[in-house]
């Protein structure tokens, strides 16, 4: 079995190494061959990871390909080789010993009820408060096409709606059909959109029994979603490509948003618009 394992750093050498040293102590560390790009991290991350893990197969980015754009140049790389399976990993997850083992040992079990071409999402808990942080989504809305929530994984594999990328173990079956990580969107979105378009060609996505590993939040301070900040600010940030840059999130919409996706693509922006006016005018009543 050849398993490649895809990652994409940029300039957090000690949150990298750390990612790559537990991944490289799992039960089946031999299956595995590492392809992680480096942004052209200033931190000296890439020099760092050749000279620790001479095994991995290091590609080097020009500072701009953010997430999306890491992972599908380590994708591409891999795709050329023909691999069994495609692990995809955030280089902020650390994972238990035996978490490929178990996501393996799922996506068996899930391939012997008749769904051969399935991916599975390994789930992530906070490494101080326990709280799940990632993983499976399914979409609680019946109204609106692009809402979810987070999906608490059980004791057995749990079919979900699509997925965040911390950690996902795609079979060739699925990678062959459903290709690389979509061009259009430079950091998130893109592992949204892969589990949809997967649903989409037929294929099936399912949470994998317990965390496999922690991840600690994102943390909205500071950025589009913070009420704190002012309008201006929550704006520049929402444009930007770690944001919600409205073009990339137009594809997204009408993508995957029905028949009413405009209305769906506006609404992000709208609300941010409305919460900011509310925060303004309670201070301005406080």
């Amino acid at each position: 079995m050849r398993i490649a394992a895809l990652l994409t750093c940029y300039n957090r050498k000690a949150t990298t190494l750390a990612c790559l040293a537990h991944l490289i102590k799992q039960e089946l560390a031999d299956e595995l061959t590492v392809f992680l790009v480096d942004d052209n991290s200033p931190d000296g991350t890439g020099e760092a990871v050749r000279a620790q893990f001479p095994q991995a197969r290091v590609l080097q980015g020009d500072g701009a390909l953010f997430w999306c754009g890491g992972m599908r140049r380590a994708f591409d790389a891999a795709l050329r080789e023909d691999y069994d399976f495609y692990l995809w990993l955030n280089d902020d997850t650390l994972l238990e010993p035996d978490a490929v083992a178990r996501l393996l040992s799922s996506y068996k079990e899930i391939a012997a009820k008749g769904y051969e071409s399935a991916i599975v999402v390994g789930s992530t808990c906070d490494p101080r408060t326990g709280a799940h942080t990632y993983g499976g989504v399914v979409r609680s809305s019946l109204i609106h096409p692009l809402k979810y929530r987070l999906l608490e994984p059980g004791e057995d594999p749990l079919q979900c709606d699509t997925m965040n990328g911390n950690c996902v173990l795609i079979p060739r079956s699925v990678a062959a059909v459903v290709q690389n990580l979509s061009s259009e969107f430079r950091h998130g979105i893109g592992d949204f959109d892969y589990g949809l378009r997967a649903r989409k060609a037929g294929c099936t996505v399912w949470a994998a029994p317990k965390y496999i590993g922690t991840c600690a939040w994102n943390d909205v301070d500071g950025g589009f979603l913070d009420p704190r900040l002012p309008l201006r600010n929550r704006w520049h940030h929402m444009m930007s490509s770690k944001g919600l840059a409205p073009g990339e999130h137009l594809v997204y919409a009408r993508r995957h948003g029905g028949a009413f996706w405009p209305f769906f693509w506006a609404l992000p922006y709208i609300r941010i618009v409305l919460s900011s006016l509310r925060a303004k005018l309670y201070h301005r009543q406080s």
